[in-house]
């Protein structure tokens, strides 16, 4: 079965799973359980969250999901290994990108409202996660961002597509544009996330918003979501493709391998414009 369930309790660091799941009444609380590696994404926790999302949707016993990280931090982003397969096969981007979209879209296209409990960081395809998610709850001192142009590629599985319906373009075009790290403070400021709090108080804000939400009428709720992302974001499909297509280019460019060198060199990259 995917993922592992755990009682409500913190987090056990026996427990081996790389996606724990918990249930809190109807609540369930699926957990990135790569603590050691930062929860960076690889390719088997990306299969194993798109398990546990489908999971989620087809039962009926949960009316909510809530996506958070084990350890210090959200998730650090795409695991690396999988940015330098990229750089040696640009051809592989489809494959590469693929699950994790699927993987993404569960949340946005499941009738149950979904959160993202944000500390520490939440950088990359992990803003990317977060971005899917209907709500996002956030610690004050946590940082989050899409820092791809920084290594001459973009956000490509969601972050462009759906950025600009939650803040706005002109913000989405700075974020994304000067690869800006926002702390919690300013990401509620700019509507980014819905809840801010500090990092102690971070589960009880995501409670008190989950108990606003089952407040609701559930079949109302799960049509407003629907009727909201169709307004909000009509092209959606399309920018996707978009997305994976601009990034093919990145791919191939000079600037990019030159950032997978000077990451590896632990230097700072000299871009060409090429």
């Amino acid at each position: 079965m995917m993922g592992r369930h755990i009682e409500h309790r913190p987090e056990d660091s026996t427990l081996m799973s790389i996606v724990l799941f918990e249930d809190r009444g109807a609540v369930r609380h699926l957990v990135l359980n790569r603590p050691e590696k930062r929860n960076a994404l690889s390719a088997e926790l990306i299969l194993e969250l798109r398990e546990a999302f489908a999971a989620a949707a087809a039962d009926d016993g949960v009316a909510c999901v809530v996506v958070r990280g084990a350890g210090p931090m959200f998730s650090a982003g795409m695991d690396f290994g999988a940015l330098g397969a990229l750089a040696a096969d640009p051809a592989g981007l489809p494959a590469l990108r693929r699950p994790i979209l699927e993987a993404w879209n569960l949340l946005e296209e499941m009738p149950k409202p979904t959160i993202a409990q944000i500390h520490g960081a939440c950088l990359g395809g992990a803003m990317e996660l977060a971005l899917a998610c209907d709500l996002r709850t956030m610690a004050a001192d946590a940082i989050m961002g899409l820092p791809e142009t920084r290594i001459g590629l973009i956000p490509d599985v969601g972050g462009s597509s759906r950025l600009p319906s939650i803040v706005g373009l002109g913000r989405a075009k700075e974020l994304i544009m000067t690869s800006k790290l926002v702390d919690g403070t300013e990401a509620e400021r700019i509507g980014l996330v819905n809840r801010v709090a500090p990092a102690g108080e971070l589960e009880a804000a995501t409670d008190a918003l989950v108990g606003e939400l089952l407040a609701c009428a559930p079949v109302a709720v799960a049509h407003a979501k629907r009727v909201l992302d169709a307004a909000a974001k009509p092209a959606l499909a399309t920018t996707l493709e978009l997305e994976v297509t601009a990034q093919a280019l990145c791919a191939r460019t000079d600037d990019f391998a030159e950032a997978t060198r000077a990451f590896a060199e632990k230097r700072e990259p000299e871009f060409s414009g090429r």
